[in-house]
């Protein structure tokens, strides 16, 4: 059974999505602050999280924050702000997705089941038949388990960096566009922008630099994309 968890400090909005979920099938567990969440997510991580952004003791970008220190669980943020700027932040932080409300709890569901699809087709349990790992100089990738190594050593990545990566590693050399890692990471019923994307390449680079200070197999080419190079 997937376990999903929300964390919204409007009891009436938590109660009918628990009530919603658990009728479709999922084992919900329910949060009122950031504060509570953090330590129940991180010790036992449900497999996908809904976090409302203003909240009381720490807010969603907070427990985000956090949360991306030790663990890469899919989140979407459900929240009432209008503003671009929280959506560029949460991307930017590691958020899977946005959803708006008031929202129908249908809707919702569909985006649970992109994300989760997203995560699950990157970590499937190996079977006869699977793709084989990547295998580029000191980088290792397997995309059925999601894992991902550097010179032997483990690097952490949440399921849009590893999509990310992955389609530049699969053809190194070759230039991928902004619009093409969108593509390659994201479903199509999400939209992201270009500073998204750049963003996130940031993130990767940062993770490998904790393992390799020289890292420098992500190449930026101004106005036209990225590459990977051996």
């Amino acid at each position: 059974m997937t376990t999903l968890a929300l964390v919204d400090d409007d009891e009436n909005i938590v109660a009918s999505l628990k009530m919603f979920f658990e009728a479709e099938g999922y084992q919900v567990r329910a949060y009122h602050d950031g504060e509570s969440a953090l330590p129940a997510l991180t010790d036992s991580p449900p497999d996908i999280a809904i976090l409302d952004i203003k909240m009381p003791k720490m807010d969603g970008m907070e427990l985000l924050r956090r949360l991306r220190q030790t663990s890469e669980l899919p989140v979407i943020f459900l929240t009432s702000k209008d503003e671009e700027i929280d959506e560029v932040i949460g991307f930017n932080i590691g958020a899977d997705d946005f959803v708006r409300k008031p929202c129908s709890n249908r809707l919702l569901a569909e985006r649970v089941k992109a994300v989760l699809r997203r995560s699950r087709g990157a970590s499937a349990v190996p079977e006869e038949g699977d793709v084989k790992a990547i295998v580029r100089g000191k980088l290792v990738l397997d995309p059925n388990r999601h894992a991902c190594t550097w010179d032997g050593k483990q690097v952490r990545l949440t399921v849009t960096e590893f999509l990310i990566l992955q389609a530049l590693a699969t053809r190194p050399g070759y230039v991928k566009s902004r619009d093409q890692l969108m593509d390659a990471a994201y479903d199509d019923q999400i939209y992201v922008d270009d500073r998204t994307i750049d963003s996130h390449i940031k993130r990767l680079r940062k993770k490998f630099r904790e393992v390799t200070d020289e890292f420098d197999a992500i190449e930026t080419l101004y106005g036209v994309g990225y590459r990977y190079t051996e």
